[in-house]
């Protein structure tokens, strides 16, 4: 049986957690050599948990642990000692339960910290004494102060399908599309919002065809979208709202390529009556469509392969 395909995403948490493990293999295993040499010594553990906060990287909290995840130390943190979690039972944290006996250092996946309920790793490190394991060195990292690699992630090119609520796909064929207030007044519409986006600055629109409003991102506030209402959409006065704007140059979708799409809209939405367009809309940075239908699927397609009607979505349609 093969195994799952890792996501674009998936690979890029992969490669992100291999660079911290590799940051983090060497620096835990010289300090969990220092607490070995004493860790019967309370307070000298302790001491030495302490001195070693300046000698792991990017760490909030060090503390030694029994084999069996009890808690033998204070926390050492970037404010001093913190003695309330000696005596902790750690064995049942997410953390303990993804050791692998076969690695010196295991490096957890993220989970939500109890302290400070955000999301964290921590790295446990294997200590030994005359060949003998007798206990761990834990290492908590918040996630928002570790390194992160430059490459940023960016959403692949490629067809997507995501289901969504199986109550209204069970539901779909007892239904039948009720036309909406764009429905009706579509020809007056859809050049309005094919203008916004050619000549008005907006980058990112979405066309909600049932509920008879649009939502925009525009170039000049792109952190705020703004809802367009019906009574708005319908009056071609709109663009007199939105100062102009050249097409970006740096756009993925061509400026010519916008109204094929809509028209595109169109057709889906008054292609059948029961499995209709519910939402549709265009990035033109990334040139990405998406599309929600009726029987609650949505779906996620380069604009190209959308209008060339030469994907897996249009063989399925």
């Amino acid at each position: 049986m093969n195994a799952p395909t890792e996501s674009p995403l998936q690979q890029r948490i992969r490669r992100q957690r291999a660079m911290l493990h590799n940051m983090l293999v060497d620096p835990m295993h010289r300090a969990a050599n220092r607490v070995a040499q004493v860790w019967d010594d309370r307070t000298a553990l302790d001491t030495e948990l302490q001195d070693s906060m300046r000698k792991v990287p990017y760490v909030a909290y060090l503390y030694a642990l029994e084999t069996s995840g009890v808690q033998i130390s204070a926390n050492a943190s970037e404010d001093g000692l913190m003695p309330e979690d000696l005596g902790r039972d750690r064995s049942t944290r997410p953390y303990f339960q993804q050791i692998d006996p076969e690695l010196d250092m295991t490096l957890s996946e993220a989970y939500i910290s109890l302290r400070a309920n955000r999301p964290s790793v921590t790295a446990l490190q294997k200590v030994w004494q005359d060949g003998e394991h007798i206990g761990w060195l834990g290492a908590d990292f918040d996630l928002r102060k570790l390194p992160i690699t430059k490459d940023m992630y960016s959403d692949p090119s490629r067809w997507r399908q995501i289901k969504g609520d199986p109550a209204i796909r069970g539901q779909v064929f007892q239904q039948t599309r009720i036309p909406s207030r764009l429905d009706r007044h579509i020809n007056q519409i859809l050049p309005v919002v094919e203008e916004l986006i050619t000549d008005n600055g907006i980058f990112h629109l979405k066309l909600h065809f049932s509920s008879s409003r649009a939502t925009v991102w525009t170039l000049d506030d792109p952190y705020r979208y703004q809802v367009i209402e019906f009574e708005d959409l319908v009056d071609p006065d709109i663009c007199l709202a939105f100062p102009h704007r050249d097409y970006p140059a740096d756009a993925v979708v061509p400026k010519e390529s916008i109204k094929p799409i809509f028209e595109t809209f169109r057709q889906l939405r008054f292609a059948d009556e029961t499995i209709y367009l519910r939402a549709g809309s265009i990035n033109i940075f990334n040139g990405i469509v998406g599309l929600n239908f009726s029987c609650d699927g949505s779906h996620y397609i380069p604009f190209d392969q959308f209008l060339a009607k030469d994907s897996e979505f249009w063989e399925g349609m």
